[in-house]
């Protein structure tokens, strides 16, 4: 059997991304977007005024996508496809970012305890001019948090840079009552939608 893509490029700095690709046994390389001082491609993630959740997510991972093509034309890179993902957490319909600091982390912590929220995660695949896209959706119970575990999770940092200000791989996994859905979805990074992906632009996944 012919491999027509024996690689792709991965447009995320990821480490959790990272680790799911690889598990899998896809060949990939990390294509960072902001690569040359000279032209920095990067996407503004900042979210619309009312913007519903979905389409927020899946509007910034086909920018990130479109980013990660556009990078590697100007390294002048083999042209292999990239692949993007973007993930956010959303609940009473509203996005829930990143954390700015551990005070706002604890905020969206307080916030999540002992309730459902949405986890969404859209990931894209780009290769000349063709273009494709899948959403994960997964319902998220978390159990009723106290000030005391909320700070002694904070003193591990894994609530750094991650949406929702948690990380269900690490300690916060503990925090979680019930999933529906996808866990590596949660993670960053649906497998099953990934491979579809992978599958339909050429690339010998499993």
């Amino acid at each position: 059997m012919s491999i027509k893509h024996p690689r792709i490029y991965l447009a995320s700095q990821s480490p959790r991304r990272r680790e799911l690709l690889k598990q899998i046994g896809v060949n990939f390389e990390i294509l960072l977007l902001r690569s040359d001082p000279r032209r920095e491609v990067c996407v503004d993630e900042t979210p619309e005024e009312n913007e519903d959740p979905a389409l927020y997510v899946q509007r910034i991972c086909r920018l990130k996508a479109q980013a990660g093509w556009e990078t590697r034309a100007f390294r002048d890179l083999p042209p292999f496809p990239i692949l993007a993902a973007d993930t956010t957490v959303t609940i009473d319909d509203k996005i829930i970012g990143k954390p700015r600091d551990k005070v706002h982390a604890a905020e969206i912590l307080h916030t999540l305890s002992g309730r459902q929220h949405l986890v969404l995660t859209a990931v894209a695949m780009s290769f000349e001019d063709k273009f494709d896209m899948r959403l994960s959706s997964t319902t998220v119970t978390f159990a009723k948090l106290d000030e005391e575990r909320i700070h002694h999770y904070l003193l591990s940092n894994e609530a750094h840079d991650k949406a929702g200000a948690y990380g269900i791989q690490g300690q916060a996994g503990a925090f979680v009552e019930r999933i529906e859905g996808s866990y590596t979805g949660v993670m960053g990074l649906p497998l099953f939608e990934t491979v579809e992906l992978l599958k339909k632009f050429g690339y010998p996944a499993p």
